[in-house]
């Protein structure tokens, strides 16, 4: 369950303080803590620290509900229902049916900014905490939401921030995904240095294994950035029997079954294909399809979510098992002298792979794959069962480009700029075409 009882005092402070992008308003109340008291006590930096958790994770605002369903519609995993819901609709609908007054890539704008600047708070004031475990802790929590934020950007924009406050300058997207990196990088450094005490363990949000995750999305960046030897070393590094979730409670629920899950007014599965098509398609005997999506029985849709939109207080995934075999695999098929043997070996594993050996119970239970397969074989089904696998969590659209994807697939290829970025930032990039 989410600890956001444990934020009170601190979670308030910061937020009167706290700067989003290109606006920067100062509120002064002299019942609240000042910020120097909250950045400079390690329980101010822990709250603040969970308050980044909150802004990814809870509600129709978040982050987490803004990727998959924004990644959903633009990539066809998913059937608006009510078109009454404008900015799902111009989503599903696309091309310059997307615009600037898109209020879910305003909302993914802002909380990745806010997320960013939050952090970059705890991540320099936590550097002069007497307590080096704490400290490696909050460095290294703090840049799994750092890391997640830019990354999201740089997956739906073709240029991105270079940081926050008035004006700042943009950088392309690869460089995005390499700053991410950089971010994991030095917070994996620190934590090598001085290992996360089981004290700063214990007061943060039960589910996330902090090293895993900063490795698991090194590995995801990396190959997004096309640098796969890197990628590989770091996907070797993460322990697959370990799995990293953001946990909900009744009073803080799953965003994905709050707002659509739970009701046939917004959205759900496409159908059992899952947007793919073709050859591509899921094999009817695929376990995964049942695993993500039930037959519904009603007419306002035949199908509906599962997986990890299934209830209130089901827990979502900051990564797979799965995807980080499924990466492994890519970047043996992608490397200088492709290695198609192992990278079948690795693709076989997800093929194979049963729910009760996964630790997120995701399984398709197929035969292997048999080869020989051509390099452009295997990479079909690799990216045929990342889509498969990784159902609704927001990487698709990455996929689609990497994979050359016809655009007719999705509705869209980059997003527009949200105004109040461009009514605010000279610098703001001109829009893509589509």
């Amino acid at each position: 369950m989410l600890r956001y009882k444990q934020i009170k005092m601190w979670m308030v402070a910061v937020l009167a303080v706290s700067l989003v992008t290109s606006c920067k308003k100062n509120f002064t109340d002299p019942n609240r803590a000042t910020s120097d008291k909250v950045f400079a006590s390690a329980s101010g930096l822990t709250g603040v620290s969970i308050g980044l958790q909150r802004v990814y994770a809870l509600g129709r605002a978040s982050s987490l509900y803004n990727v998959i369903s924004i990644n959903g519609f633009v990539t066809k995993e998913l059937r608006l229902l009510n078109p009454g819901n404008l900015p799902e609709f111009q989503l599903s609908t696309g091309g310059p049916t997307v615009d600037g007054t898109n209020t879910m890539l305003a909302g993914l704008w802002t909380s990745s900014n806010k997320i960013i600047y939050d952090a970059d708070l705890v991540i320099g004031n936590a550097a002069g905490l007497a307590d080096k475990g704490t400290a490696s802790g909050l460095i290294g929590y703090a840049s799994i939401f750092k890391a997640l934020s830019i990354g999201n950007m740089a997956m739906f924009w073709e240029q991105i921030p270079a940081g926050t406050g008035s004006n700042v300058t943009f950088i392309t997207r690869q460089n995005g995904f390499l700053k991410a990196v950089e971010v994991i990088d030095d917070a994996l450094s620190i934590i090598n240095t001085n290992a996360i005490s089981a004290t700063f363990s214990s007061k943060i949000p039960a589910g996330i294994d902090i090293v895993s995750t900063l490795n698991a999305l090194k590995a995801r960046y990396l190959l997004f950035a096309g640098n796969y030897a890197q990628a590989l070393t770091a996907a070797n590094l993460v322990d697959l029997s370990k799995k990293s979730t953001l946990n909900f409670e009744a009073a803080n629920p799953n965003p994905i079954y709050d707002v659509a899950g739970s009701n046939f007014n917004v959205y759900q599965p496409i159908d059992s294909t899952m947007g793919l098509l073709g050859s591509l398609q899921p094999d009817l005997a695929d376990k995964r399809v049942p695993f993500y999506m039930v037959l519904s029985g009603s007419s306002a849709s035949r199908f509906l979510m599962k997986g990890f939109a299934a209830a209130t207080t089901t827990a979502y995934p900051i990564y797979y098992p799965g995807e980080i075999t499924l990466i492994k695999a890519e970047c043996y098929a992608r490397q200088g002298t492709p290695d198609l043997v192992n990278a079948l070996v690795e693709l076989n594993k997800v093929v194979t792979k049963k729910a009760a050996d996964d630790a997120l119970g995701i399984g398709a239970d197929l035969p292997l794959l048999v080869g020989p397969l051509t390099q452009a074989q295997v990479l079909d089904q690799i990216y045929r069962n990342r889509c498969i696998e990784l159902y609704m969590s927001g990487l698709k659209l990455e996929d689609m480009r990497r994979f050359g994807r016809a655009t007719s697939e999705r509705t869209r290829n980059f997003m527009p700029y949200p105004f109040r970025e461009r009514d605010n930032n000279p610098n703001t990039p001109a829009d893509p075409a589509g």
